[in-house]
């Protein structure tokens, strides 16, 4: 099985934090070039259904509750699962003296079918987690000092 976690320090309040990330049609811009298109499926309550469609159009479906009162996410992919057999994640939102810290881990298993391993797979996803992080923390930070 695969797992990753990559966290950033973003300086800007919880609030403000937690809304922008979790605008998911705001991930075409937030996950730099990763996401063409980010269209939600489905809201019910703290429930968001969406589909993502990457830059060679394959396209996904998956789910996220938001617990907005308990500082994180929990998601996981739905339709089609496949290079996964699973994938689950989790965000974190801690308070530190210096803004948000933000920390998103992934817990995966390939298909044995699928072109990568899961070891191969920790470091795209970690390289990628890494640069996300980045973006969200510069896009979050610019809109808070205004």
């Amino acid at each position: 099985m695969g797992h990753t976690c990559n966290s950033i320090i973003i300086n800007a309040p919880y609030e403000l934090v937690f809304d922008i990330s979790n605008d998911i049609p705001r991930w075409t811009e937030l996950f730099g070039a990763e996401y063409k298109k980010a269209e939600v499926v489905k809201q019910e309550a703290n429930r968001i259904t969406f589909r993502l469609t990457d830059e060679d159009d394959k396209s996904w479906q998956s789910w996220r509750l938001l617990f907005k009162d308990k500082n994180f996410v929990y998601a996981q992919r739905e339709e089609p699962l496949f290079p996964f057999k699973f994938m689950k994640i989790v965000w974190l939102y801690t308070p530190k003296t210096e803004g948000i810290e933000m920390t998103w881990i992934q817990h995966f298993q390939m298909d044995p079918k699928a072109k990568f391993n899961d070891m191969q797979i920790e470091g795209f996803i970690n390289e990628g987690s890494q640069h996300n992080l980045k973006i969200f923390k510069e896009i979050i930070e610019k809109e808070a000092s205004k």
